[in-house]
């Protein structure tokens, strides 16, 4: 009977000393690095396996399922097959949890899961959320978003060469605030091939004896040249820059590229007598007009005295807009096919998301 006491005895520590269940952590164990060194999990029988899908109930691969202890301990991983299934072979009974995570869904821990030794258990299925935080957005202001397409339309030119820094192929381009605006109209003024586009303008006024009294010679050159060169800066920085200011208005032409031939050329045309506010609504545009009344106003003090009055402040703003319309048919239908680092392509065809 002593020899009956002793077996019992040494069969109940035995029994203590190996538990059937994986042995549960405490809860400073859990709140460890995601994936800590795994914790000891014995051999067993059991077989634990389930399948992970999305919210359509269709199997995601590759993602990964960990065996977590009932306190959240990590045991081993696995990653899903294309189907999405995962299994678990050779694990001891006890109580388990299962924690899946996959790029672009929400992490999902199962509830606990009992499994009895020899068992083959399978999970119900674990469906993965899409993640609503797995999109970063960023929010950058208006001014930088415009400062960057400014930049791309400052690196336009026509045959890599010419200036085409005011037209904008992003039918949706950002507004410009006035400093912006400023800054664009100085840079075009003072290009180098602006200096090269009223030399050759000078030269044919010279060449049909345009405005007599500047004389003939390299005077008369000179004279016409000036004139010309003042012309076209005050006309830029008071149409594009100072009025457009104080306007509200953008100074740049909108390329459009989608719609019928006519839609375009009254698009073209007609943006030279309207204009988009910085709101992104239309209205008459007073700058363009204004600007090329004013300068017109300013060429009396040095043209001619044979040339000066209100005829040649109309005839000057007449021919600006007049050639803002002809400018802006060119820009619509050949310069596009002709200028270096276009960064969009108008407006979306009707229909295009």
């Amino acid at each position: 009977m002593f020899q009956a006491h002793a077996q019992a005895q040494i069969a109940e520590v035995a029994s203590k000393e190996l538990p059937d269940a994986p042995a549960p952590q405490n809860s400073s164990q859990a709140d460890q690095s995601h994936r800590s060194p795994a914790a000891h999990l014995s051999e067993g029988s059991a077989t634990l396996a389930g399948t992970v899908t999305d919210s359509d109930g269709a199997g995601i691969p590759n993602a990964t399922v960990d065996l977590l202890g009932e306190a959240g301990e990590f045991y081993k991983s696995q990653t899903t097959d294309e189907g999405g299934v995962f299994q678990f072979h050779a694990i001891p009974a006890g109580n388990y949890r299962l924690r899946v995570e996959r790029k672009g869904f929400s992490q999902v821990t199962s509830n606990r899961l009992t499994v009895a030794a020899e068992e083959s258990m399978e999970a119900p299925p674990i469906r993965l959320p899409v993640a609503s935080d797995a999109t970063e957005i960023t929010v950058r202001p208006t001014e930088v978003i415009a400062e960057e397409q400014i930049r791309a339309q400052e690196k336009q030119r026509v045959f890599g060469v010419f200036p085409n820094f005011y037209v904008s192929y992003i039918w949706d381009a950002a507004p410009m605030n006035a400093k912006q605006k400023y800054k664009l109209a100085l840079h075009k003024m003072f290009d180098p091939m602006t200096f090269v586009e009223v030399s050759i303008t000078a030269g044919i006024q010279q060449a049909a004896d345009i405005h007599s009294d500047f004389g003939d010679g390299p005077e008369g050159y000179g004279k016409r040249w000036g004139a010309q060169f003042a012309n076209g800066r005050t006309s830029e920085l008071l149409s594009r820059a100072v009025f457009a200011s104080i306007f509200h208005q953008d100074p740049r032409y909108f390329y459009q590229g989608s719609g019928s031939t006519r839609s375009r050329a009254f698009h073209a045309i007609g943006s030279a007598f309207v204009a988009r506010s910085d709101k992104g609504t239309t209205m008459p545009n007073y700058a363009y007009l204004l600007g090329n009344l004013s300068s017109g106003a300013l060429s009396n003090l040095y043209y001619p005295s044979a040339d000066r009055g209100a005829g040649l402040i109309f005839q000057n703003a007449a021919i600006g807009i007049g050639g803002r319309a002809m400018q802006n048919l060119i820009r619509e239908f050949v310069s596009k096919q002709l200028t270096t680092k276009v960064p969009g392509n108008g407006k979306p065809a009707s229909g295009t998301p």
